[in-house]
């Protein structure tokens, strides 16, 4: 469709407005894959199990999926280009930080009973948060603020912590134990 460019329109500019563009009509797992490692990919996959299980449908669980892919895969074009400022790649700094922080968190959760700490959790993941829309404060469109909070709020909220969690439920443990076991495998290789 046409569409009238600004006089000061850069052919990096087009390009990546062209590939943001392309990114939501074409926002799928395939898609995806060119941004996000196989293990990443399984994290995701345990994620929507998860995320299913929790809400009993597989739309509720396919939009999380789709609103977290769409997030990664805008950021990654954003830092593929260089497209951000020092500003906001010291805040990218500071999420890697806090998100390692949160996994590592995850990961104890799992593997040494009684540590569980929701209010740990969701302070982090209000911060990690923030973060996000700091960094694309300039850059994205209030539509993909719109989806961070979706995905912040989903794992934020204490009733999902608790049922992800929750000990006695064998099949979630199954799941958050691969989810674990590879972010243990990001997390050694200094991915996460």
């Amino acid at each position: 469709d046409e569409e009238e460019l600004p006089a000061n329109a850069s052919a990096q500019s087009l390009g990546v407005r062209a590939q943001k563009k392309l990114l939501s009509k074409l926002s799928s797992k395939s898609v995806a894959k060119v941004f996000i490692d196989d293990t990443s990919g399984r994290i995701l996959d345990n994620i929507h199990k998860i995320a299913r299980s929790y809400t009993n449908s597989k739309k509720d669980a396919d939009k999380l999926l789709k609103y977290i892919i769409k997030t990664i895969v805008k950021l990654g074009i954003l830092y593929k280009n260089d497209l951000f400022t020092n500003n906001e790649l010291k805040l990218i700094d500071d999420f890697r930080n806090r998100f390692h922080s949160l996994c590592k968190a995850v990961v104890t959760f799992y593997e040494v009973d009684f540590t569980f700490d929701r209010s740990f959790l969701v302070r982090v993941l209000k911060e990690c948060q923030e973060l996000t829309h700091k960094i694309i404060a300039s850059h994205l469109t209030q539509k993909s603020h719109e989806r961070i909070d979706y995905v912040f709020n989903f794992f934020g909220n204490l009733a999902f912590l608790e049922y992800a969690f929750d000990p006695k439920l064998d099949k979630n443990r199954a799941m958050v134990g691969q989810i674990v076991a590879d972010m243990n495998l990001l997390i050694n290789d200094g991915l996460l």
